[in-house]
């Protein structure tokens, strides 16, 4: 028979699933109606036309309403009697969870989705920005009781890397969200990584929660993907971005009673490999440019695979598969042994340095043969 616990996260990536391909369009309708659009002459994107920009609205909609559910079907004990014998003797966990960490979670996902909405209606500087980062980050760590701690017996250390981690990540996925679907499908691939990582730990609720956004993800990027009729704006890259860094940041990677080393504290970097990759790189050329750090431009992996000659459709596919070939290694290394995560460690950081090398020597060549013809 299959297990109950398998089938409960089928179940709740179901219901967000279904729950996102609701609310998606009926916010995108909204969006054209109040002209919360995103206009080609305002991005940088190269979208020729205007879209709704009402997609990180419409996720957490759909997150937020699965999450009501089923805490009204939890708590009044309205489940089906199939899981009648397996949901009751964790409501006390459950329970605990609601009112010391999930709350909070949420109120810090709400106020994520308000800072990116009005970041796209009127434009924040970037100190506002992340002072109100630095504020959402501040909810789920100080009230939550989240915490990485890196093997370190330091509340303060702690909490400081655990703020900016979710800092990192939102600013990470903002500046990842750059093409038709591949801010929401990178982290659709990331949350069913957590997903299998936090089942195998029978860490339940983290294995719920992530599979909620696997699900919403997954229904977003249905709208998303190119050609996007709604992009998530950001409102969405803030929302997702925190999701993964709470997520990244929940489950138990580590644990001396099946891990053979400490390599598994780095999942979380080989699950988000890409666009803290790309993150560092964008940075990098950025400030040898001497340009803001936040400003955009078409340095992104994603853009140096369309100057290689790709399509936009088809760099984006390239940049899902590298995301979850990359993140696959999180398995070896999860149950491996030292020698093993080390190979897997390499081999991930080797083909990201393959992957930068072929696009900038392509480039380059590219730039030369033009020189070339003009002369």
């Amino acid at each position: 028979m299959i297990d109950k616990w398998l089938l409960i996260y089928v179940i709740v990536f179901t219901g967000g699933l279904c729950l996102a391909l609701l609310f998606t369009p009926l916010f995108r309708s909204l969006a054209h109606k109040t002209g919360f659009l995103d206009r080609p002459a305002d991005n940088h994107k190269g979208h020729a036309r205007a879209t709704a920009l009402l997609g990180g609205a419409a996720m957490f909609t759909a997150w937020i309403t699965a999450i009501l559910c089923g805490v009204i079907l939890v708590l009044t004990h309205a489940l089906p009697g199939y899981f009648a014998e397996t949901l009751p003797s964790h409501l006390v966990g459950f329970q605990l969870a609601l009112v010391k960490q999930l709350s909070f979670v949420i109120l810090g996902a709400l106020l994520a989705v308000v800072l990116g909405l009005i970041d796209d209606k009127w434009a924040l500087k970037a100190k506002w920005k992340f002072l109100g980062q630095f504020i959402i980050a501040l909810i789920p760590v100080l009230c939550g009781g989240l915490r990485i701690n890196f093997f370190v017996d330091s509340q303060i250390f702690s909490i400081c890397v655990t703020i900016f981690w979710i800092m990192l990540m939102m600013n990470s996925i903002n500046f990842f969200d750059n093409m038709d679907g591949l801010a929401a499908g990178t982290i659709a691939i990331a949350m069913g990584f957590f997903t299998v990582i936090a089942a195998l730990n029978n860490e339940y609720f983290f294995a719920v929660f992530t599979a909620l956004n696997f699900g919403v993800c997954c229904g977003f990027w249905f709208y998303n993907a190119n050609p996007a009729s709604v992009f998530m704006g950001d409102s969405g890259s803030h929302f997702i971005g925190y999701l993964a860094a709470v997520a990244a940041a929940g489950v138990t990677y580590f644990d001396k009673s099946f891990s053979l080393s400490r390599f598994p504290v780095l999942i979380p970097l080989l699950i988000l490999a890409l666009p803290l990759f790309d993150t560092m790189m964008v940075v990098l050329i950025r400030t040898v440019n001497k340009k803001p750090f936040w400003i955009g431009d078409h340095n992104h992996i994603s853009h140096r695979f369309v100057r290689m000659g790709l399509s936009r459709k088809t760099a984006v596919f390239l940049v899902h598969l590298l995301a979850l070939t990359i993140g696959l290694g999180a398995l070896p290394v999860y149950w491996g042994d030292f020698k093993t995560a080390a190979v897997v460690l390499l081999q991930a950081f080797l083909l990201l340095g393959i992957i930068t090398i072929l696009q900038f020597r392509l480039e380059e060549r590219k730039d030369a043969a033009e020189k070339v013809e003009k002369e």
